[in-house]
């Protein structure tokens, strides 16, 4: 059977991993911006594609773990509320 690690409310969530793209200047227009990122991504090397593709792709992974957990705290949160209901009551009249 696999064991599943619970994390405690007070673990600190793991530092988020950093782009890869590094931006020249914080006031360039979009096109300046755009021109960069293309000349940046021409210009890097295989290597860097690389780790630049496992960063992203492991960024994308931790984001959709940490939903997960969200939304698996949030279910188990809802599941300990006690739900009330009234029993369905009918007559027939003929």
């Amino acid at each position: 059977m696999e064991s599943h690690k619970s994390a405690s409310p007070d673990a600190a969530p793991p530092p988020p991993i950093p782009s890869c793209r590094k931006k020249k200047k914080d006031d360039a227009t979009f096109l300046e911006d755009l021109k960069d990122h293309i000349d940046e991504f021409l210009s890097a090397s295989m290597d860097e594609h690389k780790s630049c593709f496992k960063k992203t792709v492991q960024k994308m992974f931790g984001m959709s773990k940490v939903v997960a957990e969200r939304n698996a705290a949030a279910a188990s949160s809802t599941a300990q509320e006690v739900e009330s209901t009234l029993p369905l009551r009918t007559t027939v009249s003929e």
